[in-house]
């Protein structure tokens, strides 16, 4: 059913020559809506479930300490994130989050990996999940859950680094790290 509504909305939006859907493939039309409404290539799009969970997710306002979808903080929507999508346990507030991560430059982000920013501050304030082309999800305190451009200026302004996600056996071996399991 889901699908069927994806099918329509999509091609209600976009002209049928700018787009190949089949309709009988449709975890492919799921990559394609996706891909429209949040702004990333077909081709960033493979994990389905991660952009399901953050389209079911946008315009959920934003709530210092909230963790469900009457209202939620930048820590708790990557935590509900990663355990509902990942199977993966995340801490508490973004410092803590960003012991748990392996750092990474942002030119090797991938779909999935968490995206640090220091907002006026020495230390870090704020967490979003970047799902491709520059783009990352994230619970603002001033829009509720959104997707923004990490080039936007703001943004870009107090972007501190990017993290994947450590493995159990990683972080006790000190191995190197795996990206989050599509």
């Amino acid at each position: 059913m889901l699908f069927a509504c994806l099918f329509a909305v999509s091609q209600a939006q976009t002209p049928t020559n700018q787009l190949t859907i089949n309709p009988e493939d449709p975890d492919n039309l799921a990559k394609e809506y996706f891909s429209q409404i949040m702004g990333v290539a077909v081709s960033a799009s493979t994990n389905t479930k991660l952009y399901q969970f953050i389209y079911e997710w946008i315009g959920t306002p934003y709530r210092l300490g909230g963790k469900t979808k009457k209202g939620v903080d930048c820590s708790k929507f990557a935590y509900e994130l990663y355990e509902q999508v990942f199977n993966t346990t995340l801490g508490y507030n973004s410092r803590n989050i960003y012991t748990q991560v392996n750092p990474i430059r942002k030119d090797e982000l991938k779909p999935g990996d968490l995206v640090f920013f220091k907002i006026r501050s020495r230390n870090i304030t704020h967490v979003g999940v970047y799902i491709g082309d520059d783009k990352f999800a994230h619970a603002s305190s001033s829009r509720g859950v959104m997707i923004s451009n990490l080039n936007e200026a703001y943004w870009k302004r107090y972007y501190y680094n990017g993290g994947r996600m450590f493995t159990a056996e990683n972080k006790s071996d000190g191995l190197v790290q795996q990206p989050p399991v599509n």
